[in-house]
C-alpha cells in the first residue's frame, strides 16, 4: 500500500524539522496527523507530522489532458492540492520495504521516512539468520546487494563469496551470494543497509557495488540501520502504524537446522503475539499458498492473511483467461483466502474508448466476484515510464508513457476496482491520493 504530497510553504520550524530528519523533498505543509483508528495505541513518537513533499504535485502536473479520464482526475487532484493543508496518515498507503526509492530498504531510516509520508502500514520482509532469528530483508540471499557485507570480513562467510584473480580483478560478479542464513543475528546487526543494486558485469568490487539504478538516489544511503523483525515490530508500535510482514520463500533447503517451513511461519506470528500486537493490526503475507493456509487454519491472524499472487510465473498463465488460473479465484476463497495481492499490471487493462484508456482487468473483476479483497503492488517501484518502467504497467503499456499516468492507474485501482490498499516505494503520492479521495475510499 503506497503514496506522496506538497502545496503552500510550510512554517520555518516545520521545514527545519524535515531537514533534520533527512526526509527528501520536504517543503510541504506539515501538520501533526494520525489516523483515528491508530490513535488509541500510539505512543508519543507516533505524532510524527505527515510531510509529503512535492512528488504528488510533480505527478499531477505531469498528467495528460488529452483524454477525459486523466483530465477529470487531474482537475480533481489539483483542487484537492489547493485546499489540503493537513494531510493525515492512511491505511490505504503501505510503505513497501519502507521508502526505498530514496532510502536503503528495510532500514530504520526507510521506515521512518515512510511513516512521515503518511503510510499507515509498514512492511518487514522476514528472512532468518544462521541462528534462526528473524530479520527484515527482502530476500534471504540479498545481503551482497542491500548491505555493506562485501566490504567487511563477513564476506568470507557468504554462500558464494567474491573471488579475485592475481591482478585483483573480481572474477565472479554474476555469482556472488550472501544470505542472512550465512551469519548470526549479532553479525547481521554489525552491517549497514545500502541502496539495492549491483553490477553483475563488473570486474572490481567498487564497480560491482555501484550498480544502484540511476532513478534511485544515493542521497540518503550513507546510513542504513538494519533491523530484526522484533525490532521492526517495536518501532511500528511506537509509530502507531499497522504491520505487514512477508514470510520470504527460503533460499536454503527446509527444514533448516530442524526448523520446518511451518515452524518458520509460526515463529513470525509468535513475535507479534509476544509483543502484544492485536491480529487486526497485522497483515501477514506470503507468495506460498501453504503459508497462508497455515495461518488461516492455525492462528488468530486468518482474516488478514495475504496471498501474494505470482501465478503469472506458472506456464500457460494468461491474465485475460480465467481458465488458465490455478487455483481459480473461487477455489482460493474456498480455501479461506480473504485477501489477494497481485502486481498492479494484473489488475489493469486497456480500455476500448480513447476517453477511458485504463479500465479494470478481467482478473480484477473475477477476484471481486469471488469476494476476495485486493491489495496492489508496487506504486513508484519502476523506472520512469519515459524510460524502462514497463513491468508494473505491462498490460497498459500502450496507453501510459509518462509518470503522470500512474495517478490514473492508481485511481482505477482505488475507485473502479476498490483495492484495499496499495504498496509504494515512496508512499507520499498514495497518501496524498487517499486524503483527496477519503470519502469515496471509505464507502
Amino acid at each position: 500500500m503506497d503514496a506522496h504530497h506538497h502545496r503552500r510553504p510550510a512554517p520555518l520550524a516545520a521545514l527545519l524539522s524535515c531537514a533534520i530528519t533527512a526526509i527528501a523533498l520536504c517543503g510541504a505543509s506539515v501538520a501533526p496527523a494520525m489516523a483515528e483508528d491508530n490513535a488509541s495505541n500510539a505512543s508519543a513518537s507516533s505524532s510524527l507530522p505527515v510531510s509529503l513533499g512535492p512528488r504528488p504535485y510533480f505527478l499531477i502536473d505531469d498528467m495528460d489532458e488529452d483524454n477525459a479520464q486523466s483530465a477529470e482526475l487531474k482537475a480533481t487532484l489539483e483542487q484537492c492540492a489547493a485546499n489540503l493543508e493537513q494531510p493525515t496518515r492512511s491505511d490505504f498507503s503501505i510503505g513497501h520495504r519502507g521508502a526505498p526509492l530514496m532510502f536503503p530498504e528495510h532500514t530504520r531510516e526507510s521506515y521512518l521516512a515512510a511513516a512521515r509520508m503518511g503510510a499507515g502500514v509498514l512492511e518487514c520482509d522476514v528472512a532468518f539468520t544462521e541462528d534462526k532469528e528473524l530479520v527484515c530483508r527482502h530476500s534471504q540471499c540479498d545481503l551482497h546487494g542491500t548491505t555493506n557485507i562485501l566490504e567487511t570480513e563477513l564476506a568470507e562467510q557468504c554462500s558464494v563469496p567474491p573471488t579475485f584473480d592475481a591482478d585483483g580483478k573480481l572474477t565472479n560478479a554474476a555469482d556472488v551470494q550472501c544470505c542472512t542464513s550465512d551469519i548470526t543475528l549479532a553479525e547481521f546487526k554489525t552491517l549497514e543497509g545500502r541502496m539495492d543494486g549491483v553490477d553483475t558485469s563488473a570486474d572490481t568490487l567498487e564497480a560491482y557495488l555501484a550498480g544502484n539504478p540511476r532513478w534511485r538516489t544515493e542521497l540518503y544511503a550513507d546510513r542504513g540501520t538494519l533491523m530484526s523483525h522484533a525490532e521492526s515490530i517495536a518501532l511500528f508500535q511506537d509509530l502507531g502504524v499497522k504491520m505487514t510482514p512477508e514470510l520470504k520463500t527460503p533460499s536454503v533447503e527446509m527444514p533448516f537446522d530442524g526448523m520446518s517451513q511451518q515452524d518458520y511461519a509460526q515463529k513470525l506470528i509468535d513475535e507479534y503475539v509476544e509483543a502484544g500486537v492485536p491480529p487486526e493490526d497485522v497483515f501477514p503475507q506470503s507468495f506460498l499458498l501453504d503459508d497462508v493456509r497455515y495461518w488461516v487454519d492455525n492462528t488468530e491472524f486468518a482474516d488478514q492473511a495475504v496471498y501474494l499472487d505470482d501465478r503469472y510465473d506458472v506456464e500457460g498463465f494468461d491474465v485475460t483467461d480465467p481458465a488458465s488460473w490455478e487455483p481459480s479465484m473461487q477455489e482460493l476463497a474456498d480455501m479461506g483466502v480473504k485477501i489477494l495481492a497481485p502486481p498492479m499490471w494484473m489488475l489493469l487493462a486497456e480500455g476500448d474508448s480513447e476517453d477511458r484508456p485504463i479500465v479494470p482487468s478481467v482478473y480484477a473483476e473475477k477476484a471481486k466476484e469471488a469476494g476476495l479483497e485486493l491489495i496492489a503492488w508496487s506504486f513508484e517501484r519502476s523506472a520512469p515510464l519515459t524510460r524502462d518502467g514497463a513491468w508494473y504497467h505491462q498490460t497498459i503499456d500502450d496507453v501510459v508513457d509518462n509518470d503522470g499516468d500512474k495517478m490514473v492507474a492508481l485511481d482505477v485501482m482505488a475507485r473502479d476496482i476498490g483495492v484495499k490498499a496499495v504498496f509504494s516505494d515512496w508512499p507520499a503520492a498514495v497518501t496524498f491520493y487517499a486524503n483527496c479521495m477519503a470519502d469515496e475510499l471509505a464507502r
